[in-house]
């Protein structure tokens, strides 16, 4: 089941929605890049611990957490032009006091705000995107939604790196404002399909699918991946500064790496989902990560850590598109509410683990609070085997007898 969008031809049809969706997830690339790329810039600013950094992160992913919770059910009630525009603009508002903060205090603060609007671009974009089609076009289109993502991620440790010195991170940060807002004036001026259930929500269906096993199986790789995705980008620059001796241009350079990796893995998942089965893509994917993430860990060199982090963004890219496009095809008449359930148990995961990360880092090292993206790549393959079953059997029951 998938949106009815009116005049596929005129200013809703589905190629300027989805464009909507791309400039949208673009943004969050550079929400989710940002707080790392700059967390040596804060050091030096205002200077606080990796505990303190630690907080960040969970204060920021505990604030898209709230706003995941309840995108879902407002897009399937009211459809997706509020949430996303106003969206947009708190990201703008968060990246402008950002440029401007002296205190942890507002750091912590413009966090919240950052948190607030990332969380509904991510879950209305990838919401949208999934109504917008259908079969294995589903899945495609979340792989290459999330290539946009990259864009998005990889732009911000890239300018950092090459243009830090001439700039400096406020500019660039007022520069990733100006961003903001252009999605934010698509959102305003483009007319959006009516909402799935404009005519009352019915709350009992809706809550049936939360007693489903599949929605709960896919939910938890979503934990482990985002708490993967969350720690790599936010700790690697940090990790080769402080354990390497690499340098802020250098190191933000390998960050660029790491999401330009995830940007080119998407590339080419949108075409294998194609072809191979989902499970299968997400459990190869989850292997390479899982060396990857070894080698970075276990690094004798600088060098090395830097070949783990870009592997790891290739091993990465397909898990949570193509694990959002199984959820997409099995709760179509649903889809912002179950969204909402998967993503925010993501952010969960995507909450905690670089916060254990940082007291991790603080109590030992941080190259022992990356063992957690290993362990976390384990889980996954376990899960997707059992994603795998669950599929099977509702593909044999859906069958006529």
């Amino acid at each position: 089941m998938t949106v009815a969008v009116p005049d596929r031809a005129g200013s809703s049809g589905v190629a300027r929605l989805q464009g909507s969706a791309w400039a949208g997830i673009f943004v969050f690339g550079i929400v989710m890049a940002m707080l790392g790329a700059i967390l040596p810039s804060l050091f030096e600013r205002i200077g606080f611990g990796a505990g303190a950094a630690g907080n960040l992160f969970l204060t920021m992913n505990f604030a898209m957490l709230v706003t995941t919770l309840f995108f879902g059910p407002l897009v399937d009630r009211f459809g997706f032009k509020a949430v996303l525009a106003v969206s947009a603009l708190l990201v703008a508002a968060a990246f402008l006091v950002l440029s401007r903060a002296a205190t942890y205090g507002v750091v912590l603060g413009a966090v919240v705000v950052l948190g607030l609007g990332g969380g509904g671009l991510n879950g209305g974009t990838n919401a949208l995107t999934s109504d917008l089609h259908d079969g294995e076009r589903r899945g495609a289109a979340l792989n290459v939604l999330g290539i946009f993502f990259g864009f998005g991620a990889l732009s911000v440790p890239f300018l950092i790196g090459t243009l830090r010195e001439v700039l400096g991170v406020p500019r660039i940060l007022a520069l990733a404002a100006f961003l903001s807002l252009v999605p934010f004036v698509i959102y305003v001026v483009l007319k959006f399909p009516r909402a799935k259930h404009a005519q009352g929500f019915p709350i009992k269906a809706a809550a049936g699918i939360a007693r489903d096993p599949l929605l709960w199986l896919t939910a938890f790789i979503l934990f482990f991946q985002s708490a993967n995705e969350f720690t790599v980008g936010g700790w690697i620059s940090t990790y080769l500064q402080k354990t390497f001796g690499v340098g802020a241009g250098p190191a933000a350079l390998v960050l660029a790496g790491y999401w330009a990796a995830v940007m080119s893995g998407r590339l080419v998942s949108s075409r294998l989902v194609r072809a191979v089965r989902s499970e299968t893509l997400i459990l190869g994917s989850a292997a390479l990560a899982l060396a990857a993430a070894l080698l970075m860990a276990l690094a004798p060199s600088g060098a090395a850590a830097a070949a783990g982090a870009v592997l790891i963004g290739v091993g990465f890219a397909a898990i949570y598109p193509t694990t959002l496009a199984i959820v997409g095809a099995n709760f179509a008449a649903f889809t912002g509410t179950a969204f909402s359930v998967v993503i925010a148990v993501g952010l969960v995961g995507g909450m905690l683990a670089p916060w254990l990360a940082g007291r991790i880092a603080e109590a030992s090292s941080l190259r022992q609070g990356l063992i957690i993206p290993v362990v976390d790549c384990v889980l996954i393959v376990v899960l997707t085997v059992f994603v795998g079953r669950a599929t099977r059997q509702r593909t044999q029951e859906a069958r006529p007898s």
